[in-house]
């Protein structure tokens, strides 16, 4: 029984899983996708004065560990800027540190690197890649222009931005682009400090040309809140 925080839909052919929690199930892999997980942005903060709230990976990894337990994934695999900076693994605290290797033990893990952490150190546990294919999907951080086969993809951290009844509504999204030489997803940022960009910014729809439609696209108990974003002239 799918739980009712997760909204399924076709993208390229297969049967995905957008969950509330801001991950995307792929139910034939068994895959668990998150994007842009910044773990220890607090302390990258810190070091230059700022201080933040110094458990933001512990938050970030506790709601992971519990859409893997929902979604009963076999392998992790997160799209970049895993952390905030690429020493960031070395700034772990033991209780975070401790967490994240019972994930990676307990899972098939791959870490996609991004432009926050290009240099991410081998000694996590898992896997290092710069981008996968997996079943005819492209895996990578940064959507490339111009790409034809389905892709999936963060960066951007897209928000849904809308006014009702003169109240202001921002909520994490991911954005959808439809086309006839293939399909494309943003993933919503996952990391509890991480911010976001408009869903309809300029950058995200020109990353995600050619395309026939573009939409920002919200889970909401079981299913799927569509928004146009960009249409194609006739």
């Amino acid at each position: 029984m799918v739980p009712v925080s997760f909204a399924p839909f076709e993208f390229a052919g297969e049967e995905l899983v957008l969950t509330e929690g801001r991950t995307l199930y792929w139910p034939r892999e068994r895959a668990l996708l998150v994007a842009d997980l910044h773990l220890e942005k607090a302390s990258f903060y810190a070091t230059t004065g700022q201080f933040l709230p110094p458990y933001d990976s512990r938050e970030t990894l506790e709601r992971l560990s519990e859409e893997i337990r929902l979604t009963d994934a076999r392998r992790v695999i997160t799209l970049g800027d895993n952390f905030h900076d690429s020493a960031g693994v070395d700034r772990l605290e033991p209780h975070a540190a401790g967490m994240l290797a019972a994930l990676t033990r307990a899972t098939d893990w791959v870490w996609i690197t991004g432009n926050h952490d290009p240099q991410l150190k081998k000694k996590l546990g898992g896997t290092l890649a710069k981008e996968v294919e997996l079943g005819g999907f492209i895996l990578r951080h940064i959507a490339r222009k111009g790409e034809t086969r389905p892709e999936i993809s963060g960066h951007f951290h897209p928000r849904l931005q809308l006014k009702i009844r003169r109240r202001a509504i921002r909520r994490p999204c991911a954005v959808v682009a439809r086309g006839a030489e293939g399909a494309r997803i943003v993933m919503p940022a996952f990391g509890a400090l991480t911010g976001g960009m408009d869903a309809g910014d300029p950058a995200i729809l020109k990353a995600l040309q050619p395309a026939n439609t573009i939409d920002a696209v919200v889970p909401t108990r079981g299913k799927l809140a569509t928004f146009p974003l960009w249409r194609a002239a006739a």
